[in-house]
């Protein structure tokens, strides 16, 4: 009967590499690529085009400018703007085919959160399985463009956010037997979301939170930016994750929670990655729930999954 076992096996992971095309099969051929390694193709790439796109700070005028001038965070010290630039120069790159890097990056996203040792086609509903919202992955990258894809690119490949990654992939799945799909649909109770568009929703987040200079202070503590980005940007994962977990949170309180991530984003980010560390040192306040309060009669319509209302001061634009 093993033997038997082993040939059905050996026969469907067959089938489904034929399944997957001729460019799936090439690409489970290819490497995952490490966070590192996609990084450094970045730094050596010409983003010139994409730099002209980047408009880096938000432009305050009037009282807005003097209070942020005299009250604000300081300013990030010039040995760390190129750094800056190249998250800026990243977000306003597009996903395109023919960039070997860029492939690489989307297959090795997709067999991490998989646990699949093959790959898959460029499009297909499989994306919409990963939680995009069509078959085509670069269309859900507006705004973030492939800093989208590169943060979630480190959560997947960092071995100490991995398995939250994973918890996290999970819970986006999630299906109750209890009555039934349907009746759980019908009563509000599947915890299901779209995870990777709740990625992109993340990672502008953190993209407004570097504009408006909310991080600074701690790029300067630390001297680096994208770390700093990429830690900002699990820390917020990891609270949605647990608000939306034990809260028993659904699709409908989407907006509002972003909203939380982004006032904790901007206002509370040391807090944040507090909270991170913690989880990742196992210490007391790993399986705590860090409670961000929103901005008094703050709301946000979640009119698209994609598509969150960002609210700017002054002439601010979302990138």
């Amino acid at each position: 009967i093993s033997e038997e076992l082993r040939r059905a096996q050996e026969e469907w992971e067959a089938v489904e590499e034929i399944q997957s095309g001729l460019w799936g099969t090439l690409a489970s051929a290819a490497p995952p690529i490490s966070f590192n390694e996609a990084l450094q193709y970045f730094q050596t790439a010409d983003l010139s085009e994409c730099r002209k796109k980047v408009q880096a700070t938000v432009r305050r005028q009037g009282l807005a400018a003097l209070v942020h001038f005299l009250f604000g965070p300081p300013r990030l010290q010039p040995q760390l703007q190129g750094e800056r630039e190249l998250a800026l120069a990243m977000a306003q790159c597009g996903l395109d085919d023919n960039e070997r890097v860029h492939m690489r990056i989307l297959q090795t996203i997709y067999k991490k959160l998989t646990r699949s040792r093959l790959g898959c086609p460029r499009y297909g509903a499989h994306w919409e399985e990963l939680g995009f919202q069509g078959a085509d992955p670069g269309t859900d990258l507006r705004g973030t463009g492939m800093l989208g894809l590169m943060q979630l690119l480190y959560f997947v490949m960092d071995a100490q956010t991995l398995p939250l990654a994973h918890e996290i992939f999970k819970l986006s799945r999630h299906e109750t037997q209890a009555r039934g799909v349907q009746a759980a649909v019908t009563l509000g109770l599947l915890q299901n979301f779209p995870f990777c568009i709740m990625s992109v929703n993340i990672t502008r987040i953190v993209i407004q939170a570097l504009r408006e200079e909310c991080l600074s202070r701690e790029c300067n503590r630390r001297q680096q930016v994208i770390a700093v980005l990429n830690d900002l940007y699990a820390a917020a994962f990891l609270q949605l994750y647990r608000l939306w977990k034990w809260q028993h949170k659904t699709i409908a309180d989407s907006g509002f929670l972003l909203k939380e991530l982004e006032f904790s984003a901007k206002k509370k980010p040391k807090q944040l990655l507090k909270s991170l560390e913690a989880y990742v040192n196992r210490g007391p306040a790993a399986d705590g729930l860090l409670r961000p309060s929103p901005a008094p009669g703050d709301e946000m319509d979640f009119t698209g999954v994609c598509d969150p209302r960002v609210e700017l001061e002054g002439e601010a634009r979302l990138i």
